[in-house]
């Protein structure tokens, strides 16, 4: 419940971000990927949170790389809708 409350607080809060967006610029944030190497270390430390495995350093950073996911998560929401209400309207 705390991380839906959070999310939804984060979510209203960037609403101002997205009334700044362009187009391209939401298109660029819809399509934001991890690369290869991130990818790879995210995966590595989501193995081993299911093997309850990771050091106190590593639940750290795997708890920031979470924190930035549902960040980049929430934007890309907001791109998506904002280039869906673009498209709706042409």
């Amino acid at each position: 419940m705390e991380v839906i409350l959070e999310n939804a607080i984060l979510d209203k809060m960037l609403d101002p971000v997205t009334r700044c967006l362009t187009p391209a610029v939401a298109k660029e944030i819809a399509e934001l990927r991890a690369d290869v190497l991130t990818q790879a270390r995210i995966d590595e430390l989501a193995a081993k949170c299911n093997e309850s495995a990771l050091t106190d350093a590593e639940k750290r950073e795997y708890q920031a790389y979470i924190e930035a996911i549902d960040l980049i998560g929430i934007l890309q929401a907001k791109a998506r809708g904002l280039l869906a209400n673009l498209s709706n309207n042409s």
